[in-house]
């Protein structure tokens, strides 16, 4: 067949396959659907983790992003990823995670919690989490920030701390251990840090203590100004609570971004999350700000001083 029998026969219609087959399979976009109480998107180190192996958000992975403004929404955007059939979802929060566990038995779920995820029902345990869950847990250390409290404010005896939904367990506990007053003031959402804080006062709290609840991250910064505001000095769980004018903060390191991104990265190659263990964090930080230590009139021990990871002067 010469040049020009072959161009005929082509415009004719007799070839049925293409002249240059897709050397490339179509790539797969994954779906990610993120379930969460309070409007905090992903954080940039999971990003750049995730980047780092090979996953670029819209190219080969996208968000479907759920958050909840109140706790009775998550089963339904849970219910709604499940039917968007995602390929895995990411929650925060012990009742983010319970309600994507409720809504699905099969689409793998990473989770990050505060709580302990065995105690709380979610896994088996942490080595082998079992089902369809695995994820990180950042532990309760209630009694560690009440012990940094009392370590930096010699001679307090009462702490008020916010209530969402039951009362902690765990600071209360901790609060009897170490000898303390603990009073828990309800809070329904960030509209009533103010009262919060007023009514810490008027329970003649000395010091205020800020858990680690999952929709309190997006507005740590306001709880931190309102505590200085009051004139309350408190502690938060994470540095940005010292950063934006908290007196102090303890807690683990931003770690889970990067651990989040290796366990997602694993499941879309395809391992199981029953084998995959819950991560734990390994390494924590003291932050003191000694700029609201001085609008307080405050005076920080040495000892304390030493200990700090970061002084903000």
């Amino acid at each position: 067949m010469d040049r020009r029998t072959f161009i005929g026969t082509f415009a004719g219609g007799f070839v049925t396959v293409p002249l240059f087959a897709n050397a490339q399979e179509t790539l797969k976009v994954f779906r990610i659907g993120l379930l969460k109480h309070g409007i905090e998107p992903i954080q940039k180190p999971f990003w750049d983790a995730m980047r780092d192996l090979g996953w670029v958000e819209n190219q080969n992975v996208k968000i479907e992003a759920r958050y909840a403004v109140s706790e009775d929404q998550l089963p339904i955007l849970a219910a709604e990823l499940v039917r968007l059939k995602v390929d895995l979802i990411l929650t925060q929060g012990t009742s983010a995670t319970r309600a994507a566990k409720q809504a699905t038995t099969t689409i793998p779920i990473v989770f990050t919690v505060g709580s302990d995820p065995v105690q709380g029902g979610l896994i088996a345990n942490l080595a082998r989490p079992g089902g369809n869950l695995t994820g990180f847990t950042y532990g309760l250390y209630e009694e560690k920030l009440l012990e940094i409290l009392r370590a930096a404010l010699p001679g307090i005896s009462r702490v008020a701390y916010p209530i969402f939904g039951e009362p902690d367990s765990a600071i209360q506990r901790a609060g009897k251990t170490l000898g303390f007053q603990v009073n828990g003031i309800s809070v329904k959402g960030p509209e009533d840090f103010v009262l919060f804080y007023a009514e810490a006062r008027k329970k003649k709290a000395d010091a205020v203590v800020i858990p680690d609840v999952a929709w309190f991250g997006p507005h740590l910064g306001q709880l931190a100004a309102e505590s200085t505001k009051s004139r309350l000095p408190a502690i938060g769980y994470r540095r940005i609570f010292a950063d934006a004018g908290g007196l102090l903060s303890y807690g683990p390191a931003i770690q889970s971004g990067p651990r989040l991104a290796a366990q997602v990265d694993k499941i879309f190659k395809g391992a199981k999350p029953a084998d995959l263990p819950v991560e734990q964090p390994t390494i924590f930080e003291l932050v003191i700000n000694l700029k609201t230590a001085k609008v307080l009139g405050l005076t920080t021990p040495q000892s304390v001083l030493q200990r700090a990871n970061e002084v903000i002067q």
